[in-house]
């Protein structure tokens, strides 16, 4: 038989009690336990610690804001050109065949975290989906996040 390990993922299915705060705002300072790849002036990009896939960034503004209505112009820019930092790290360490890559916003749309801004941005390969998420509920994500923060970080040295 053989086994699925995925220990970052038991406070998610256990329901346990997350961080008080807002994840972006608490990771701006602190890179490596919170996944972050890398951060510009205005943006911070960071993994996102329950992946629908291996690689899956979550890409948002530094500043404490919940809709795309309130985005400054310079962040605007900021925002797309580490979307596409990101994607070409994506692109060197991973080598997926395609990307989805939006904003969930508000609950109803599916945003997880409602209250910070935050753009996905999520690996794809041919192949990708298959029964374990239909049949058992579970993703095989088949890298460690650590081990993944470590490479992309590397790569956009």
């Amino acid at each position: 038989m053989n086994k699925l390990w995925a220990p970052w993922r038991i406070n998610y299915i256990s329901g346990k009690k997350r961080k008080k705060g807002c994840i972006f705002c608490r990771a701006k300072n602190n890179i490596a336990k919170d996944y972050v790849i890398f951060k510009s002036r205005l943006t911070i990009v960071m993994l996102n610690i329950y992946p629908y896939n291996n690689g899956h960034l979550l890409v948002s503004p530094l500043r404490h804001i919940r809709d795309i209505s309130q985005l400054r112009q310079e962040e605007v820019l900021d925002l797309f050109k580490c979307l596409n930092r990101a994607k070409a790290l994506l692109q060197k360490v991973l080598q997926p065949q395609g990307y989805n890559i939006g904003f969930n916003l508000t609950r109803t749309a599916g945003a997880g975290i409602t209250a910070h801004l935050h753009m996905h941005i999520v690996p794809r390969w041919a192949g990708d989906t298959n029964f374990m998420p239909v049949i058992s509920n579970t993703k095989i994500i088949s890298q460690s996040l650590g081990e993944l923060a470590r490479s992309l970080r590397n790569a956009d040295k």
